[in-house]
C-alpha cells in the first residue's frame, strides 16, 4: 500500500501513523494510505512556514506569477487524472470531478495574473508638502482547514491567493479526502516554490486544527466547514487577535414562481438539489413553489428524478455519485425519518440503493429523495442535511416565497424561477444572501468573482476573485515629507 507523507519545510516527513484512504462507489477499494499527523508537525510546519516569510514575502512578483501559472498549468494538463483522483476518493461523478480540477487550475492562473495587478494608492496630504501612498502587504503564515466535498477547488481557492499576495502557508484538509491535497502539494512543491512557503499537515480536525488554531505564529485562519467547529475557530481567533474567515454552509431556497418556465425551473432544481450527491454548500435544499405551478412542478421533478442513475462516480451513465462515508449517510437517512415524523410527505427516494451499474460493489449509495407539503417550520427546512434530500414548500405569491426564503438563520445562495423581470429585479435586491441566480443552479459559481454568504453561513471577507485580497493582505499607510 503507497503511504503519503506531509510536507513541512520542502521534505515529505512521516506522520506518526497513516489511515486509509477508501473509494465511497467501492469500499473494497483503498487508494492509499495518508500520514496522520499530529501538534508537533503543525509546530515544525508554522516554523518552516515563518522562516521562509521574509523572504517570499518581498520576493519578485514575477518569480510569483511564473510560479502560480505553473502550478495552473499542470492542475489543467492532469485534469483527467486528477479527476479520476478525486471522483474515486469524493464520490462526485467523473464528469464534475475533472470539471473541479478544471477549476483548481483556472483558479491558479487567476491569481498568478493578480500576482502582475498588485495595486495601491497614491493620495495629497491634507498638510502641504507630504505625500500618502496606501499599499498591501502579505499578513504573513495563514492556516488553511478546508472541507470535503471540494477536495482541490476549495484548497486551490484559498491556497493560491495567499501565496500570490506574499503569504505563507500551513494546509489542514479534510480527514475524508487526502489524495488531491496531497497531488496538489506535490504540484506546488514542484513548481519552484521556495521551501517552507506551502506545508501540508494530514491529519484529524481535532489534532490538527486546533494546534493550528491556536498556534501563537499563525497570522490568520481560513475555514470552510459546518457552522459548529466554524463558530468555535471564531471564538479561539477572536481570543488569539487572528485575522479570520469562515464558510459555513447553506439552507438555500429555490424560488419557482407560476411565470416560470416549468421545465428550465425542474431541471435547475435537480441539478442544483441532487448533482454531486447534494453534498454543496450551495445546493437547494428547499424549493419554494406558487400555488398555480406546484402539482405539476412536482410531478415533472419527480419526473425527472426517476431518471437520475445513481452509481459508482467513475462508471459511464452515472449521474449521481455516492454519499461520501457511512456517517454523512446515516445523518442523511436520520433526516429523512425526522421528516417523515414532522408529517412530510416522502415523495421519491428516501433510502439506500445499490449502484446502477449491477457491479456488486458495495458503496454508500443513497436514492435523491424528495419531500413534499413541508412547512417552513420544519427541520428539513431549517437545517443544513447535506445530502441529496431536498423539499417542497408551497406559498401563495412572490411575497410569501420571499419571506420563507429569508427566513433562515443561512444566506449563502438563493434562487428564483421566473419569467418576470419585476420579480427578478426585486429578489436580487431583497434576498438575504451573499450570491442570487436568476433562472439559474443556485450550486454553480465562477472563480473570478466573490464567493461568500450572510448571516450563519460566512464570517468576514469574501472568497475568490479580486476579493480575497482582502483577507490575504493588511494596509499600510505611509506618509513622506517632500
Amino acid at each position: 500500500m503507497t503511504q503519503h507523507h506531509n510536507l513541512i519545510g520542502g521534505r515529505w516527513t512521516p506522520g506518526a501513523s497513516c489511515a486509509p484512504n477508501t473509494n465511497p462507489s467501492d469500499l473494497s477499494d483503498v487508494i492509499g494510505e495518508y500520514a496522520q499527523g499530529g501538534a508537533d508537525d503543525v509546530q515544525a510546519a508554522v516554523a518552516a512556514a515563518t522562516a521562509a516569510f521574509p523572504a517570499w514575502s518581498t520576493s519578485g512578483i514575477q518569480a510569483r506569477h511564473d510560479a502560480l501559472d505553473k502550478i495552473g498549468n499542470e492542475i489543467l494538463a492532469r485534469k483527467e487524472e486528477l479527476g479520476d483522483l478525486l471522483a474515486r476518493e469524493e464520490g462526485k461523478t467523473r464528469p464534475e470531478a475533472i470539471g473541479e480540477v478544471a477549476r483548481a487550475g483556472q483558479i491558479f492562473k487567476f491569481f498568478a495574473g493578480e500576482c502582475l495587478r498588485l495595486a495601491g494608492e497614491v493620495l495629497p496630504s491634507v498638510r502641504p508638502n507630504i505625500g500618502v501612498e496606501i499599499t498591501r502587504e502579505p499578513v504573513g503564515v495563514v492556516g488553511l482547514i478546508t472541507p470535503w466535498n471540494f477536495p482541490i477547488a476549495i484548497p486551490a481557492w484559498k491556497i493560491a491567493p495567499a501565496l500570490a499576495y506574499g503569504n505563507c502557508v500551513v494546509l489542514k484538509p479534510a480527514d475524508l479526502v487526502p489524495g488531491c491535497a496531497w497531488a496538489l502539494a506535490e504540484i506546488i512543491h514542484k513548481s519552484g516554490i521556495p521551501a517552507g512557503v506551502f506545508n501540508l499537515v494530514m491529519g484529524r480536525g481535532r489534532v490538527i486544527g486546533e494546534a493550528l488554531v491556536n498556534h501563537p505564529g499563525v497570522a490568520a485562519i481560513s475555514f470552510t466547514g459546518s457552522v459548529g467547529v466554524g463558530r468555535g475557530i471564531a471564538a479561539a481567533c477572536a481570543k488569539s487577535g487572528k485575522k479570520v474567515q469562515l464558510e459555513m454552509g447553506g439552507k438555500n431556497p429555490q424560488i419557482v414562481l407560476d411565470d416560470a418556465d416549468l421545465a428550465q425551473a425542474v431541471e435547475l432544481s435537480a441539478q442544483s438539489g441532487f448533482y454531486s450527491t447534494g453534498q454543496r454548500c450551495t445546493a437547494s435544499s428547499r424549493l419554494i413553489v406558487t400555488d398555480a405551478i406546484y402539482p405539476a412542478f412536482v410531478e415533472a421533478l419527480q419526473a425527472r428524478m426517476a431518471r437520475i442513475k445513481v452509481g459508482d462516480a467513475r462508471a459511464a451513465g452515472t449521474d449521481m455519485g455516492p454519499v461520501v462515508s457511512q456517517a454523512q449517510l446515516e445523518q442523511d437517512l436520520a433526516y429523512v425519518e425526522i421528516a417523515k415524523t414532522e408529517g412530510a410527505r416522502l415523495a421519491a427516494g428516501g433510502e439506500r440503493v445499490a449502484c446502477h451499474t449491477g457491479s456488486g460493489r458495495q458503496g454508500f449509495f443513497m436514492a435523491p429523495t424528495l419531500f413534499v407539503d413541508t412547512a417552513p417550520g420544519m427541520r428539513i427546512n431549517r437545517e443544513e442535511v447535506f445530502g441529496p434530500v431536498a423539499s417542497v414548500i408551497r406559498v401563495q405569491d412572490y411575497e410569501e416565497a420571499l419571506a420563507v426564503a429569508n427566513d433562515t438563520p443561512f444566506g449563502l445562495s438563493a434562487g428564483i424561477a421566473t419569467t418576470s423581470l419585476k420579480h427578478a429585479t426585486h429578489f436580487k435586491r431583497h434576498s438575504q444572501a451573499g450570491m442570487v441566480m436568476v433562472n439559474l443552479p443556485t450550486a454553480g459559481v465562477d472563480y473570478h468573482v466573490p464567493f461568500g454568504g450572510r448571516k450563519g453561513s460566512s464570517y468576514g471577507p469574501r472568497e475568490q476573485g479580486r476579493y480575497a485580497q482582502e483577507f490575504y493582505t493588511t494596509v499600510k499607510t505611509a506618509y513622506t515629507l517632500a
